[in-house]
């Protein structure tokens, strides 16, 4: 079954609208793909972005009819009156929207393939309740066929996420990527830690929520403890830790807040325990889940603790989640916390920008909403000097759109990822390209879509 299910997944057509395809195959894109980090010099290429609106994201906000310059890798004007080199390829925008791409804030691009196939699954370690050690970094396949599918919808850039096994109370380290290339596409590793409280939590300390907090304290006491005295414990002259070395020493960041620490918890006296567990040991805190956020919005706010919400959620799937609503989204930026969109798909987590509409559907401001998709992201994760607005000297992760990200039939026309023009294909188009082709033409069918003739 395991093979069979791997087969239809990869299998799998979609008829997406977002391909303007050249006939070049994925991974032959993706592996002539130039560095995206902090150093790229895009594909070599200068690019005029012109007679689009721009949602920059940043001060100069709208602009009507404007030109976006793309040299080197990164964004060298923006504005109404461009001067644009005689080299450049230029591009017209007119009647469409451009914007920055989508930052995905909790993937697990390149770590999960088919969910049904262990062996394509790399998101989680052992069955120790803490790995903090543990890198999601040293598993990312690049040439994942997920990554295709979902850039040339408009996402550029990710955090690659560990999931909680089945006793993990502390996951792991995430990793930063871009996803345009397969050289240098890690954009900043170990950039932080996951854990989970709440009905997940306890399942993994013997079934309460007070046992998965107190094994949460105790790590990170521990993890102070070693930090402070290191050369003792190297000697053999300090007590035994719940955690391995490697653990202690992964959590010393988290402790510094250097690193931020993002806690799965749903319902409302959860996230008040983070809140509490932040200001204890003064961590960087970044809320995922949050199904009951905004009953404690007030309170998220005055500690500038970020959220992570699928804005689709509004059904008690758990008893955690009883007060699931669609205005999550819309009650949080009212109050003045700052939101990110993730769905949890992967395979589809192009679909965010739909859940973005949804969200605008139920109360929330348009241009907060993309805000959502791609600059709060890069915000929360301290990566805003980079990505996240249409800047001079940012990074180039710039999309045009067909019309209304948010709108259900608007697409993605173009997508650059830090300067390089992505292909506009993915294996589900080409799948797709190639069947619609010979049902055209009657040509060269699969035996399963030849029609009998009438006898």
């Amino acid at each position: 079954m395991k093979y069979l299910a791997m087969i239809l997944a990869m299998l799998c057509v979609a008829c997406s609208p977002a391909d303007h395809s050249d006939g070049h195959a994925d991974t032959a894109a993706a592996s002539s793909a130039a560095p995206a980090n902090g150093n790229a010099a895009g594909d070599g290429k200068t690019y005029a972005i012109t007679g689009g609106t721009v949602y920059t994201l940043g001060a100069a906000g709208k602009i009507e009819h404007g030109t976006v310059l793309v040299k080197n890798g990164r964004i060298a004007a923006v504005g109404a009156n461009v001067e644009i080199p005689a080299d450049a390829e230029r591009i017209d925008a007119t009647g469409k929207i451009v914007t920055p791409g989508i930052f995905d804030p909790q993937s697990q691009f390149g770590i999960v393939e088919v969910g049904a196939v262990k062996e394509t699954r790399d998101a989680s370690a052992g069955d120790s309740r803490f790995s903090a050690a543990f890198d999601v970094a040293d598993a990312i396949n690049p040439r994942s066929m997920l990554i295709p599918v979902n850039r040339i919808a408009g996402v550029t850039r990710a955090m690659v996420s560990p999931t909680n096994g089945d006793k993990h109370i502390i996951a792991g380290r995430g990793a930063i990527i871009d996803l345009g290339s397969t050289e240098g596409f890690i954009h900043r590793d170990a950039a932080a830690m996951f854990a989970a409280l709440g009905e997940t939590g306890a399942a993994q300390a013997g079934g309460s929520r007070a046992a998965a907090m107190l094994a949460l304290r105790e790590a990170l006491q521990d993890a102070r403890d070693y930090a402070d005295n290191t050369s003792a414990y190297a000697s053999n002259q300090r007590r035994k830790y719940a955690l391995t070395r490697l653990d202690l020493e992964a959590l010393g960041p988290v402790l510094a807040g250097q690193e931020p620490l993002v806690l799965h918890v749903e319902r409302a006296s959860d996230i008040r325990a983070a809140l509490r567990l932040a200001r204890d040991f003064k961590l960087k805190l970044i809320v995922s889940g949050g199904a009951e956020a905004w009953m404690v919005a007030d309170e998220l706010a005055a500690a500038h603790v970020p959220v992570l919400l699928n804005p689709l959620e509004d059904l008690p799937a758990h008893f955690e989640t009883l007060g699931s609503t669609l205005e999550n989204a819309a009650r949080l930026q009212k109050a003045g916390v700052m939101i990110a969109f993730a769905t949890g798909d992967t395979h589809n987590a192009r679909n965010v920008t739909q859940a973005a509409g949804n969200a605008v559907a139920n109360g929330l401001p348009w241009l907060d909403a993309l805000k959502a998709l791609m600059l709060n992201p890069a915000r929360i994760y301290g990566m805003d000097q980079d990505v996240g607005t249409l800047e001079q000297g940012k990074l180039a992760d710039v999309v045009i759109w067909s019309g209304d990200p948010l709108e259900l039939s608007s697409f993605a026309d173009q997508v650059f990822i830090a300067g390089r023009k992505i292909p506009m294909v993915s294996r589900q188009t080409l799948l797709r390209d190639r069947y619609m082709q010979a049902m055209r033409g009657r040509k060269d069918l699969p035996p399963g879509y030849i029609v009998p003739a009438a006898q």
